[in-house]
Formats: C-alpha cells, structure tokens, sequence
C-alpha cells in the first residue's frame, strides 16, 4: 500500500502557510510529520485531518 507524503514546502504551498506556523502546528502537536533519513514528510491523510481539526471537520 502506498502513500502519498508531501515535503514540508508541498504541504506550506499546498495550505498556504508560513515557515513558522508549520512548525507551530507541529510543535504543538497538532500535525503529524515523519522523517525519512534528514526529509520531513507529511502523509495526505494527516494533512487532511490538520485541516479538517481547524475548519471544525468541515475540510
């Protein structure tokens, strides 16, 4: 099963965020990342649940 993972710069341009606030969200726990080696990834699936956690589920 594959899945689709997004850099750190993909996911700011895709939700049209800032450096910092994405590493706000993550800090603060509210958007799960992976590292693959020294690359930060963010799965579709956990971008789509940080979205729909801001809108109220409304994504």
């Amino acid at each position: 099963m594959s899945q689709e993972l997004l850099t750190v710069a993909q996911f700011k341009e895709r939700y049209q965020i800032s450096h910092t606030a994405f590493y706000r969200q993550r800090a603060a726990g509210r958007l799960q990342t992976i590292k693959i080696g020294a690359s930060t990834r963010i799965r579709i699936a956990d971008a789509e649940a940080w979205l729909a956690s801001l809108t109220g589920g409304a994504a």
